[in-house]
């Protein structure tokens, strides 16, 4: 409680909330989040193809098997090799063959190169793949905002 003291003797209460300390909270947080964010993405550059479907939801800790341009492999920002693709996979994923397996490719890879490697997948015990692309908007072509 906050008191006034006036002219006279009295003592008024102030029934205000100092909301400082609050604001001071939320700016910190802010920043917080705003360094994070970048931290949290994979930054392996890839030009995906786009796509009209309905978004699904994202697991905590997705697997992403990326094909590059010039058809080298990573998991996440780790580069791989096609012979060391299973082991890879089975390292990341602690064996567990239930994992879905979320598959991006750059837009110029031919779909035998992309069949080849979910075949890799499929030969290491890996059924669940989902090819991912970038989302659009229905109809039209464009890039829908998120």
């Amino acid at each position: 409680m906050a008191a006034r003291l006036d002219d006279g003797d009295d003592l008024t209460e102030t029934h205000e909330i100092n909301v400082t300390p609050f604001i001071d909270v939320i700016l910190v947080l802010l920043i917080i989040f705003m360094v994070a964010a970048p931290l949290a993405t994979v930054d392996v550059q890839v030009d995906l193809p786009k796509s009209t479907a309905a978004v699904q939801p994202r697991p905590e800790k997705p697997l992403f098997l990326t094909v590059r341009e010039d058809l080298s492999l990573a998991i996440g920002d780790d580069p791989v090799t096609r012979d060391g693709l299973a082991a890879a996979i089975n390292a990341f994923t602690s064996g567990d063959k239930e994992q879905r397996v979320f598959l991006r490719a750059d837009k110029v890879v031919q779909y035998g190169d992309l069949t080849e490697v979910m075949n890799a997948l499929r030969a290491a015990g890996y059924l669940k793949i989902a090819l991912v692309g970038l989302e659009t908007a229905p109809g039209n072509g464009t890039e829908a905002i998120p």
